[in-house]
């Protein structure tokens, strides 16, 4: 169990957890989880942790098909600029290892952004804490557990 399966479960949410052989040769985690699980590219969303202009960590979640806004996520929060955080700095946060980072369960809560595309699917997958494992859920759900703010985040 990781501490985002944890969650789920305190919680009582409806979910189903996927896992799946994980290539330590692939370049995109998300793109092989939705091919591994043969889900639709943009229904399997990957967690990227960005820093904002005040040094806050906040955690943008989207399809692994789409690519990241930095001025979107940065307007969402009311921020000038966003980049990419710290490889070192995610790990630390969060708990969790990079291509494994869920947005649920993490060591230290960070606002979190969720892109608007996820209300367009009644369940959508994210990272369940490791590579190869994946929980499906409502995007509803979702929002509740991260406090999550529902905002355009993809170009």
């Amino acid at each position: 169990m990781t501490p985002g399966i944890n969650l789920v479960k305190k919680a009582k949410i409806t979910h189903k957890i996927h896992e799946y052989s994980h290539d330590e040769s692939s370049e995109s985690y998300g793109l092989e989880a939705a091919e591994k699980m043969g889900v639709a590219e943009d229904r399997v969303f990957k967690t990227l942790v960005v820093a904002l202009d005040n040094n806050d960590l906040v955690v943008g979640i989207l399809p692994v098909s789409s690519l990241l806004s930095m001025k979107l996520i940065a307007k969402a929060l009311g921020a000038k600029k966003a980049v990419m955080a710290d490889k070192a700095d995610v790990e630390r946060s969060t708990g969790y290892v990079l291509g494994g980072v869920s947005p649920l369960g993490q060591k230290k809560r960070l606002k979190t952004v969720i892109d608007s595309s996820a209300k367009n699917y009644s369940t959508i997958y994210v990272s369940a804490g490791r590579r190869g494992l994946e929980i499906e859920l409502a995007p509803d759900d979702l929002i509740k557990l991260t406090s999550g703010l529902l905002a355009k985040i993809i170009s």
